[in-house]
């Protein structure tokens, strides 16, 4: 009666090797583009939102329908049909134009 030597585990072959790291290298790749468009998205997301004024002093009887900012203006949208546009640093009205 022959006692069984030890199993030898199967030879890798060179292409099954190449395989595996290929695969590796891309499931690695992949994690890091994962976190990387993560990263960017909470960035992103986190800027500071456009800094508003606490009051705005619009003339008697227009009520605000929309507001608009710009880097050195801010445009406010009147019921009364007219956009009012203010000075963003003194909060002064610059232009004020009808809209027919």
């Amino acid at each position: 009666m022959t006692v069984p030597s030890d199993p030898q585990e199967p030879q890798e072959t060179p292409q099954l090797r190449l395989l595996r790291r290929m695969v590796m290298l891309l499931t690695a790749v992949m994690i890091g583009g994962v976190l990387v468009t993560f990263a960017l998205i909470v960035i992103r997301l986190s800027d500071r939102a456009p800094t508003l004024p606490d009051q705005i002093d619009l003339p008697d009887g227009a009520r605000a329908q929309a507001l608009t900012i710009g880097n050195n203006w801010y445009a406010v949208v009147t019921d009364d049909n007219r956009i009012l546009i203010f000075d963003k640093t003194t909060g002064k009205l610059k232009q004020d134009i009808p809209v027919n």
